[in-house]
């Protein structure tokens, strides 16, 4: 089971980092113009991590 858990959490900082390389990327006038799109990716990382933690908690609530 610890191997899941650190499998999990692998793919979720190889998957933030390669955003944040993808987001670097572009020209002058598209990195300035998507800053809001940057935070808004941001923020959807934030909740899906928290949404994940909690039903982790759940599942190993219920079935362990």
């Amino acid at each position: 089971m610890k191997i899941m858990y650190a499998l999990v959490i692998i793919i979720l900082i190889i998957a933030i980092v390669l955003t944040l390389l993808i987001a670097g990327k572009g020209d002058d006038n598209y990195s300035s113009s998507t800053k809001r799109n940057f935070t808004n990716l941001t923020l959807i990382y934030v909740v899906i991590i928290i949404f994940g933690l909690i039903a982790l908690g759940i599942y190993i609530s219920l079935f362990s």
